[in-house]
């Protein structure tokens, strides 16, 4: 059996351990990764047209990079695994780019060229619920074996549609997955219906989670290039900066602390909207 296999086990907490007997059975033909990393981008439709294209932008050239590309290679086999996924309402994702490898500048500029091949289209609602759902099961079935396996979710607002978000959370923590946020708390878009303007604390408290999760909060689209860059970048690298700016980086509440957000904000936005149309 593969080293990387048995570090994948051994670094399991023990329910997910315990459950993981299927999803780790020894394959030959998987091919082994540092990490499997799933980008699922928000283009809900409160996310404007300018909006969509700079988060393309933005991961485009964070995955081309020096900084990443450079954690990348210092990695224990030098290669990622990463798929990006457009995602909005329930059952509303578009795969941009399927799961692929990236070792070196070659991969990370194909893989950049097909993030700007196609203009982003806005799509409905904000399942957040379904995003880390669709993540579970392409996990499950990517065909790659990482030492870390990573879902990297971005978004303008709560969840809003589709089952309730810490159910679809705490599945992927069961199965040792991390979660990390990437809260966009920007003005641009459709207004302050949908919007929570403490967004970063309903992902810190109902979205992240698993060993080292973590979020950078983006508060202006000026930041969006820098914070995706540095995101990717700790995700790979699995470890926090040294020193950390206050306010720019958040990680999961302690276990057993109540939460501070209301998890099912964005379920009582979109009701008390429907219920100015209702008799």
């Amino acid at each position: 059996m593969r080293l990387l296999h048995l570090l994948s086990l051994l670094l399991l907490p023990a329910p997910a351990l315990a459950d993981s007997a299927e999803l780790f059975a020894y394959d030959p033909t998987v091919v082994e990764v540092d990490v499997e990393l799933a980008l699922m981008v928000d283009v809900s439709r409160s996310m404007t047209p300018n909006e969509l294209d700079i988060q393309r932008r933005g991961y485009a050239s964070a995955l081309t990079s020096d900084a990443v590309l450079g954690v990348i290679g210092d990695g224990f086999l030098g290669r990622i695994a990463i798929t990006y996924v457009e995602w909005a309402g329930p059952g509303s994702h578009r795969v941009v780019v399927d799961w692929t490898t990236i070792a070196g500048p070659e991969e990370a500029a194909r893989v950049a060229a097909l993030l700007m091949q196609a203009r982003p289209v806005g799509m409905q609602r904000t399942s957040i619920s379904s995003a880390l759902d669709y993540a579970a099961d392409t996990l499950r079935t990517n065909g790659f074996q990482g030492l870390r396996r990573v879902v990297d979710i971005s978004g303008d607002g709560p969840n809003n549609s589709g089952m309730p978000v810490e159910p679809s959370r705490d599945r992927l923590l069961a199965q040792g997955v991390t979660i990390n946020g990437l809260p966009l708390m920007t003005e641009e878009g459709v207004g302050s219906r949908w919007s929570l303007d403490d967004l970063d604390v309903y992902y810190r408290d109902c979205v992240i989670g698993g060993h080292g999760a973590f979020m950078i909060p983006v508060r202006s689209w000026d930041e969006f290039a820098d914070a995706v860059r540095r995101k990717i970048v700790l995700e790979i690298a699995a470890a926090q900066p040294r020193v950390i700016p206050a306010g720019t980086v958040l990680t999961r509440p302690a276990a057993g602390r109540s939460p501070a957000a209301d998890c099912l904000a964005g379920e009582k936005a979109w009701q008390r909207f429907r219920n100015q149309w209702e008799p």
